[in-house]
This record gives C-alpha cells, structure tokens and sequence, in this order.
C-alpha cells in the first residue's frame, strides 16, 4: 500500500529555502514522499509572492498551526548563522514535527545517522559511522568522513571536508571549501572562512581563516540562549 505524501512547510524562502525546496522536488521524483505546501518567511515583503514555483503562505508562526504538516527551518548565512537555533527555539515544536530531508544524490553510509529538521543536499557524502544532529544544514559537496560527529544547528557550506574523527560542536560554522585535519574540534558558534586549512582546534566564538587557520576575531553571533 503506498502512502499519501506527506504536507511539508520549509521556514525561511532565501536561498538554503530554495535549495531544500528543489531537494523535495529530486525526492519526489524517485518516490513521491512529500506535499510540498509552501515557504513561511517573516519577512512581510516575500508573503504572499511565489518563488521558484513554490508560494510564500506567512509567517513562521503559521507553522504550529498547520499541525498535520513536518517543518524543515531553512535560515542562516555567515553573517548570522545562529538563526536557525533561534527560530527553532521560538517556534517550540515537538521534535516529531521536524522532518530529515536528503537529497537522492547524498551518499549516506548505513553506519551513519542524520538527526529531525537536517538538510543534506546533493553530492555530500556520509563515509562511515558519521553522525550529523538535529537542524544541521550540510550543503552540496561536502564530506564527512569516518567518525565525524556534526552538533545541533552546525552549517557546513558547499565544498567543506572533514577528514576522521572531528567533532564540529553547536551552531559551528564552516565555510566552503574548508579542509579540517583529522581529531580536532571545531567550537560552539566558530565560524572557519572558506577556503581554510584547519590544523588545530579552534575555541567557541572565535573566527578563524587562512592557510593554515588562524584567529581573526570574536564571533558575536548569538542564539539567544
């Protein structure tokens, strides 16, 4: 017996939104999965309009209401990547209410484990015993290898490499192209410039870029916690 598709309602419309909208499309054409209602975007500009096809219906606060519906959060960029923990936060739903996306081109290893609201786009790559929290955003081309274990609300921008055994903690950021050695710990809320080489561990809070990394400032960033 095949199931209905289920409603599903991505937060956010810019373009992390657009890219998860186009990764339900690339499911649904392998096994239709998702109704794809709509973006919800607090901005009083976007409600209303239609982006790549897909309507904007309101707010994000339309999403507790819509109770039949999974949610996916798609919002942050490196100048605020800490929206999606907030938004998270301010929404308060159930962790059941979060659906998992992964996009029919992500190679996803049987060993490895992928937590409610993440988003992995096409081409990444999940080698061995990887695992990846709730709300992490893992874009095109990125590869975690054996051991890597990715926290809450984590980015890791197109491109990004890790190689074995890092631990990139809450609400880090990694830029694309970044290339982290092997062990080491990327702190809460860092953010690794993109085009990096990361050969030590780098604090909570603190930007990091160059070849090799090295601090560039406080990151102030906040999640409101």
């Amino acid at each position: 017996m095949t199931l209905p598709p289920v409603p599903l309602l991505i937060v956010g419309a810019g373009g992390f939104a657009r890219e998860t909208a186009q990764l339900v499309h690339a499911v649904n054409e392998v096994t239709p999965t998702w109704d794809l209602l709509g973006h919800l975007d607090d901005d009083p500009a976007k409600q209303g309009t239609v982006v790549d096809g897909v309507p904007v219906l309101g707010g994000s606060g339309e999403a507790a209401a819509r109770e039949d519906a999974k949610i996916v959060v798609c919002t942050g960029s490196p100048r605020d990547y800490a929206s999606r923990a907030r938004v998270v936060a301010r929404l308060g739903l159930p962790v059941e209410r979060y659906a998992t996306l992964v996009h029919p081109a992500a190679a996803v290893s049987r060993t490895s484990s992928i937590g409610p609201g993440s988003v992995v786009l096409a081409q990444v790559v999940l080698t061995a015993a990887v695992t990846v929290g709730a709300h992490v955003s893992v874009m095109p081309h990125v590869t975690l290898t054996h051991d890597d274990v990715i926290g809450d609300f984590a980015t890791l921008a197109a491109g990004a490499r890790l190689a074995g055994g890092v631990h990139v903690e809450r609400g880090a950021y990694i830029g694309s192209g970044a290339l982290v050695r092997e062990t080491l710990t990327i702190g809460s809320y860092a953010l690794v410039g993109m085009g990096s080489v990361v050969t030590r561990d780098i604090p909570p809070r603190e930007v990091w870029a160059g070849v090799p990394a090295r601090f560039v400032r406080p990151s102030h960033v906040t999640d409101g916690a």
